[in-house]
């Protein structure tokens, strides 16, 4: 199989595709910077270097929010195609908080009570409402940056005014006391594979490890990892990160991001978290697949006027392909029977007839 992964080459991205490499047969480590895509034209379609992208079984779109519009067009062009982690509405969603708060909210997910203002005027008389401290946020924005505590209304108002020319909504945000620890969990294909518990630097409220905080590896409780697997699912993502506070009101989301650095995560917790991104990778690659040829297999019988019902015996009419003393299967009845090339089968056979079951011992 093939596969490829698009970053900006950062040494998460790098760790990864070296990962996938002892599963996929080929990866292709592509710059986001040099891809293109090409709308409304008949020379529709990705572009890399200028040239039309290669076909894939498996493309991981990462980068940051900056590329967040490319991935999603990537995305949407190539979905259907080939194995993507991540759906086109994801990269919009995640990589602006206010989506991801609406999103979170919908599916009644624990989060701070959050508040959107447009302009300062708006912001300042939400700020006379609320108890101190406060986080103030930009929508968009990615390890830390952008976020900024207030401890009183004339610091934030101050805050507010110092921002006022950048002309940007402000997310105003309840500020959860947690001496400034919060757990980052990586979820792949609906499972919590790792956790860890960041503790900002002395005097920091970010505890971000890019901000100079710390990790070390924990286990999340039941209730925890349910509400964490749920927030990467109805974001449409089967690899991301989520960030989480302990509160005396049980555990709150606070953000989600598609492309985290494995650095932190990896140390911390001593579990080679590229090479369970990569397995998960290939599996679900694999999965698509064998749904693909699948459902091409249901196609064709359809168009021949036979039924495809699950459990119903299906019958086709063609020749036979012996090759010396060997009788070749035909491709639409091992995409309908699922027979893989190491799998053991049970033969019995007698003139005019062959039957063949896969072999299970526990049978």
């Amino acid at each position: 199989m093939k596969a490829a992964l698009i970053s900006l080459g950062s040494t998460s991205s790098k760790w990864t595709a070296e990962a996938m490499r002892k599963y996929f047969d080929q990866v292709d480590e592509l710059d986001i910077r040099e891809i293109e895509v090409s709308l409304g034209s008949k020379n529709y379609g990705v572009f890399y270097k200028g040239e039309h992208l290669e076909e894939y079984d498996c493309i991981f779109g990462k980068g940051s929010f900056r590329y967040s519009a490319l991935l999603r067009s990537i995305t949407s062009i190539l979905y259907d195609k080939c194995y993507m982690p991540i759906e086109q509405d994801s990269f919009s969603v995640v990589h602006d908080k206010l989506l991801t708060h609406l999103v979170l909210q919908k599916h009644d997910i624990p989060m701070p009570t959050t508040y959107l203002s447009a302009t300062v005027n708006a912001a300042k008389a939400i700020l006379k409402k609320v108890n101190y401290p406060i986080i103030m946020k930009f929508p968009q924005g990615t390890q830390g940056k952008g976020v900024m505590v207030a401890d009183s209304y004339a610091g934030a108002s101050s805050v507010l005014d110092a921002l006022q020319s950048l002309k940007q909504p402000f997310i105003i945000q309840e500020y959860i006391e947690t001496d400034g620890v919060d757990i980052r969990a990586i979820v792949v294909k609906g499972k919590v594979i790792a956790a860890m518990e960041r503790k900002a630097e002395t005097g920091e409220k970010r505890s971000n490890i890019h901000q100079g905080g710390s990790g070390e590896k924990v286990e999340l409780d039941t209730q925890t990892k349910k509400i964490t697997i749920e927030t990467a699912k109805v974001l449409g993502a089967d690899i991301c990160a989520v960030d989480i506070l302990s509160s005396h009101k049980g555990p709150l989301i606070i953000e989600a991001n598609l492309s985290p650095g494995l650095q932190g995560i990896t140390k911390a917790t001593n579990m080679d978290i590229a090479d369970k991104i990569a397995k998960a990778l290939y599996l679900k690659t694999k999965e698509f697949i064998e749904n693909k040829k699948s459902t091409k297999a249901n196609q064709i019988l359809e168009e021949v006027g036979i039924k495809t019902s699950k459990d119903e015996v299906k019958q086709v009419i063609t020749n036979l392909d012996l090759r010396g003393n060997r009788l070749l299967l035909p491709e639409i009845i091992t995409n309908i029977t699922q027979f893989g090339e190491k799998e053991e089968v049970v033969l019995k056979a007698k003139k005019d007839h062959l039957y063949i079951k896969t072999f299970n011992i526990e049978k």
